[in-house]
């Protein structure tokens, strides 16, 4: 996607350790009209698909997840990274790994949003070891449902993340593959 290429290239820091800071668009303030089309994408990579649902983590995916919903025309189900004390119905939970936060989060979605035998789409901002995606892919088989593909807005393919959700056997979609972020700079595939 060459819009969303543009606006890392333009608007994108890359700082020590490999992480992509895009705080300006993506994981602290969102440009609409980019997010929009951004789903508008990713109902395009999936058209083929039957999609019941659209799954993200929470914080960063909810937008283009969102996007992605509306048009998909879809409910959007995001798992919590703590669980609220009005979640008091029945769970479906997971660990994961943030590599960004460096902390493991205990993922819940409530067992009434992931009825079994769904279809869902799971849809989040960076892939990078692929912890979160794993999560979300664990919570959708621990439902009962079936994924039916992984779309990711920025994917590091220098990193493993991509690599083992293909070995797994998901369907990956990825908006940018980023190749390198050495020297801080970005290189793209």
């Amino acid at each position: 996607m060459e819009l969303l290429k543009q606006k890392i290239l333009d608007e994108g820091t890359v700082l020590s350790g490999n992480v992509l800071k895009v705080d300006s668009f993506l994981n602290h303030q969102l440009d609409p009209m980019l997010t929009m089309q951004m789903g508008a994408e990713f109902a395009n990579r999936f058209e083929n698909c039957r999609v019941d649902k659209i799954l993200t983590i929470e914080s960063s995916g909810i937008a283009i997840a969102l996007a992605t919903a509306l048009k998909f025309n879809v409910p959007l189900v995001f798992a919590r990274k703590k669980k609220s004390v009005l979640m008091n119905e029945e769970t479906y939970s997971t660990e994961v790994f943030s590599y960004t936060k460096q902390e493991t989060s205990n993922i819940t979605v409530l067992k009434k949003f992931l009825p079994a035998g769904e279809k869902i789409l799971i849809i989040d901002d960076f892939l990078a070891s692929g912890e979160a995606a794993v999560g979300l892919a664990n919570l959708v088989r621990l439902a009962g449902c079936e994924v039916v593909g992984i779309g990711i807005v920025i994917e590091k393919s220098f990193q493993s993340g991509a690599d083992k959700l293909k070995q797994a056997g998901y369907r990956l979609e990825s908006l940018v593959r980023i190749g390198s972020l050495d020297d801080c700079k970005v290189t793209f595939l």
